[in-house]
């Protein structure tokens, strides 16, 4: 669980702070693409599709789920993902790769940012 969630950049980026001193900067875009809601990742990871258009969203709100999530909700109205602490980890911990793989896919597909 970090010990600090902050939104920054007017929605912009979500800041993470774990054990006092790894700090982690998460762009609103990478974490509304790789929403762990249904919309991306289809039920049982089947019916998935990439999402795509989402270079200007912003985070509106963050809410806590009990002690382990959080919900997002973004400007664009999308507040279905549940961002639990795993997850949130393996977002800061893989972001390069993970943000390649979505790039790589968008192109594959025609798709813009």
């Amino acid at each position: 669980m970090p010990e600090e969630i902050r939104v920054t950049g007017a929605g912009a980026t979500l800041n993470l702070v774990y054990g006092g001193s790894e700090t982690y900067a998460l762009p609103a875009e990478y974490l509304r693409v790789l929403t762990p809601s249904a919309e991306a990742r289809g039920h049982n990871g089947v019916g998935g599709r990439t999402v795509s258009g989402k270079a200007g969203v912003r985070i509106a709100g963050v809410e806590p789920v009990g002690n382990y999530a959080i919900k997002l909700i973004f400007d664009d109205g999308h507040s279905t993902g549940i961002y639990t602490w795993d997850f949130l980890r393996e977002l800061c911990l893989e972001q390069p790769a993970k943000w390649q793989a979505y790039l790589d896919d968008l192109a594959a597909q025609g798709l813009a940012r």
